[in-house]
């Protein structure tokens, strides 16, 4: 069953309550598909006048911030260790090549590898952890960690739900037109913030 189906059969607030949840583990470290639900979440949104945007986008703020800072006091506590624990756990996201990756991002941006990692799958799973394995100053990844979940998970909520909306008009229309424009509309913000983000990213040196 698609995710968005299996939406459907629960009620608004178990849906809420779910974006919340896993955008949260996500950002405590735990790799899961928090983009898929939210983007699925915000679909349904627009079709169906149970769901809230607004509430929607703010249970995904609220996972997004929490979860990161609570994967930053347990990185902040646990140290490298942790960082090998987890790639014994996850090997295919926190492996060694990754992790150094993701510390070079961090070495060399700071703050905006936290901010911008909101936008970058691997980046988002990184993001409190390695802050707090690195002892980045609390203050510092507070900041970055609010304004980059207000705007990743607010922004990702409005943008599709906004295509959801006038997708359905148009359709209803009959015009593929109006749908084809408002999904590049949609998809055009979401590659351009992503773009940035990579941006952001130091380019690996050659070995």
């Amino acid at each position: 069953m698609h995710v968005q189906e299996w939406l459907e059969t629960v009620p608004a607030v178990a849906v809420y309550a779910l974006v919340g949840l896993v955008i949260g583990l996500e950002s405590l470290g735990i790799p899961l598909p928090g983009e898929i639900i939210l983007v699925s979440s915000a679909l349904l949104a627009s079709q169906h006048g149970e769901i809230d945007p607004v509430v929607l986008g703010a249970s995904a703020t609220a996972g997004a911030i929490i979860g990161d800072s609570i994967g930053y006091a347990i990185g902040r506590k646990g140290g490298r260790p942790l960082l090998a624990w987890l790639g014994n756990k996850f090997p295919k996201h926190f492996s060694e090549g990754h992790i150094a990756t993701a510390e070079r991002s961090f070495e060399k941006w700071g703050m905006w590898a936290v901010f911008f990692g909101r936008f970058v799958a691997l980046l988002r799973i990184f993001a409190g952890p390695l802050a707090g394995v690195l002892r980045m100053p609390y203050w510092k990844f507070a900041i970055a960690n609010v304004l980059g979940g207000i705007l990743w998970a607010g922004g990702t909520t409005a943008v599709i739900y906004y295509v959801g909306i006038v997708a359905e008009s148009w359709l209803k229309r009959f015009s593929w037109l109006g749908l084809v424009a408002a999904v590049l509309v949609g998809l055009t913000s979401m590659l351009l913030l992503k773009r940035k983000a990579k941006q952001a990213q130091p380019v690996p040196a050659a070995e």
